[in-house]
């Protein structure tokens, strides 16, 4: 049986990692974390410990979303079993092999690990999402203080509208040879006029002309876009 960390059923790359899970060709069940609770790495991890623990599953899959690698992060620590993150493909076997995205996505990794249940997250974009049809149980999170040291107090929605960077088909890049924020402009046009996100290089965002959210690579925003 295969347990997939399920952020939000809407969710496209909660949707992947369920279509990920069904390629697989085994029992699939799915659970979320809380119900309404704040956000609390530690406190989530433990709820997703303590279904691995009732359910017994030769592997946890979860979204290759921010929260779903910090989440399966902390279940990598908690158990110390290996996590293996924006994975492309998994196989079974003892141990089971997966092959990965390395250095911003520049070359593919295969990796083996040892130790059951294996973790890991999906690469965004790996697989299509198909939408949910499995039933998702929600679990609870720890309770405990010690899990509860870090939470999230408040979200702030980003002031940037438009395509979704990470989601985007199209995207329009710009480096230092742009020479200033205001030579942007030109790039959100040409971003504008083909329905797609601008991104931009580290030394862009270093030098504070565009938001680290604007950033593409290994350090920024992991991009797959058609053009």
């Amino acid at each position: 049986m295969v347990l997939v960390f399920v952020e939000d059923p809407a969710d496209e790359l909660s949707q992947q990692a369920l279509a990920f899970a069904r390629a697989l060709g085994e029992e699939v069940q799915a659970v979320r974390i809380g119900d309404g609770q704040p956000y609390a790495p530690a406190a989530w991890a433990q709820g997703l410990v303590a279904a691995i623990e009732d359910r017994g599953p030769w592997a946890v899959i979860a979204p290759g979303s921010e929260r779903g690698n910090e989440i399966l992060a902390h279940v990598a620590a908690k158990t110390e079993l290996p996590m293996a993150a924006n994975c492309v493909s998994l196989a079974l076997g003892d141990p089971a092999s997966v092959v990965r995205l390395r250095w911003g996505g520049s070359l593919l990794e295969e990796a083996r690990l040892h130790g059951s249940p294996s973790l890991l997250t999906v690469a965004p974009h790996a697989v299509a999402a198909e939408g949910v049809s499995e039933e998702i149980d929600v679990v609870a999170p720890s309770t405990d203080p010690a899990d509860l040291v870090v939470q999230v107090a408040e979200r702030v929605p980003s002031a940037v509208s438009g395509v979704s960077l990470a989601d985007a088909d199209v995207v329009v890049s710009g480096g230092r040879g742009v020479g200033s924020a205001e030579g942007f402009a030109l790039i959100e046009e040409l971003a504008a006029l083909l329905g797609g996100a601008v991104g931009c290089s580290r030394a862009v965002t270093s030098a504070g002309w565009r938001p680290h959210t604007d950033q593409v690579g290994q350090t920024g925003t992991k991009v797959s876009p058609e053009l």
